[in-house]
């Protein structure tokens, strides 16, 4: 049988491991990806049209400090063992490249995959984990989303796919200490969620969810649904990644609404995955620019202090616990360095009112009052005693940070005189909760 002893073993362990290989990206990533809005429809122009437009908007100054080049920038077959940037796409050379988007105040990104090929059929690094680190720490990138196609047979591997992704993260260390540089940051894209989440922080800073983000509400709330049984895995020493930013995709006729689009950015964020956007910039609405702009929620995801995401502290519409990915859990909370952030979710379609007693987060002490700042009208909404609710919009969010305001006043009219009535006694044990 499997003990609870063993597991906080096996725990420790992996944290052990998390402090020695996991110092280079302590905060979540903040940036673009180029996959979900051009897929392999990318050059040298295309992308530095991007990475301009993020300096102008203020997406630069929020906190968006990396452009990552997505699949398909490579010739189909290596030379002399090396991948080789396409020329037509990349005319100036690949070095040259990385130099332009640095030069306007951006960090690198770039993508290969652990097994013969990439997902778009470009060459993969299995078995050429060293030559691929040495050639992206050339062109000049300081991070890689390392993918999982085109798998190697079992007689070729010996490994499970730990084992394949050790190999590149080896292969990174090494690079590392031979050169005395910062090792590149890796990034796993591997879909498995059940798994990864027991060993990606032994080889990565980040690790993918789910299967690929779609720009509907079925995918998010999806993709929610399946992050909310292992929130408490992201923390300084890795993160649960969900995907791309798909904040006013159009791509495959799909948008979120407004309100949909603001849901989707609070649970990426609040979750502490990666930021990345997936959009066209040249097409994103203003106020779906204006979402991907929100600092006061941008600020939580990048807490110097306190690495940990919210979690659930009740599920709502279904009992607690249940996988439902039309209505994955609608009450989260977590610390911050600030406060005590809320995050209430209506995943109906019309508006719903989300009521909870304040000391259902853990994170909220008994007997206090709080201050109420709103995240997304950035506004102080008065203080909240003991209980709160606030009525959503459908698929809409609430993000709300709560600040400890002192004692509860005696002037609150309480009924009670305990938030949480069961076992609520007197200091010689008479019990109040018992009915006269």
């Amino acid at each position: 049988m499997f003990s609870l002893a063993l597991l906080a073993s096996l725990l420790l362990t992996c944290h052990r491991a998390d402090a020695l290989n996991n110092s280079v990206q302590k905060l979540p990533r903040l940036g673009y990806n180029t996959w979900n809005a051009f897929a392999c429809n990318i050059n040298s122009s295309v992308v530095l049209g991007q990475a301009q437009i993020m300096k102008t908007s203020g997406l630069l100054d929020a906190g968006y400090t990396a452009v990552h080049l997505d699949d398909c920038y490579a010739n189909l077959n290596r030379t002399d063992g090396k991948i080789v940037a396409n020329a037509t796409k990349f005319p100036d050379g690949m070095k040259n490249f990385t130099n332009s988007i640095k030069a306007l105040g951006f960090e690198t990104g770039i993508y290969s995959d652990s097994g013969w090929l990439t997902c778009g059929g470009y060459p993969g690094s299995f078995n050429n984990e060293a030559t691929d680190v040495e050639t992206f720490a050339e062109w000049g990138f300081e991070y890689l989303k390392y993918d999982n196609c085109y798998i190697p047979f079992d007689s070729v591997t010996r490994q499970n796919e730990l084992g394949r992704y050790q190999r590149m993260a080896e292969a990174i260390a090494a690079y590392a200490k031979k050169t005395k540089t910062l090792p590149i940051s890796l990034a796993l894209c591997e879909w498995g969620w059940q798994q990864v989440q027991l060993w990606g922080k032994t080889v990565a800073q980040s690790w993918r969810v789910d299967d690929d983000i779609e720009p509907f509400w079925s995918s998010i709330a999806s993709i929610i649904n399946q992050a909310s049984f292992i929130a408490p895995q992201s923390d300084f020493y890795g993160h649960n990644d969900l995907d791309m930013l798909q904040v006013g995709n159009t791509v495959n006729g799909g948008n979120l609404t407004i309100e949909e689009a603001r849901s989707h950015f609070t649970a990426w964020a609040l979750l502490k995955s990666p930021l990345l956007i997936g959009t066209d910039l040249k097409t994103i609405g203003k106020d779906y620019l204006n979402i991907l702009l929100n600092k006061e929620i941008i600020a939580i995801n990048q807490d110097p202090v306190v690495g940990a995401s919210i979690t659930p502290f009740r599920w709502g519409i279904n009992p607690d616990l249940v996988s439902n990915s039309s209505h994955p859990a609608q009450y989260w909370s977590g610390q911050t360095q600030t406060g005590v952030v809320f995050m209430l979710l209506n995943t109906l379609d019309t508006p719903a009112p989300l009521s909870f007693n304040l000391t259902e987060s853990w994170a909220i002490r008994a007997g206090r009052q709080y201050h109420v700042r709103d995240l997304w009208a950035h506004t102080d909404n008065g203080t909240a005693v003991r209980n709160l609710t606030v009525t959503v919009p459908g698929h809409g969010v609430a993000a709300l940070l709560l600040t400890d305001a002192g004692d509860e006043p005696a002037s609150a009219g309480l009924e009670n005189e305990c938030a949480v009535w069961s076992q609520c006694s007197t200091h010689n044990g008479t019990r109040l909760d018992i009915p006269a």
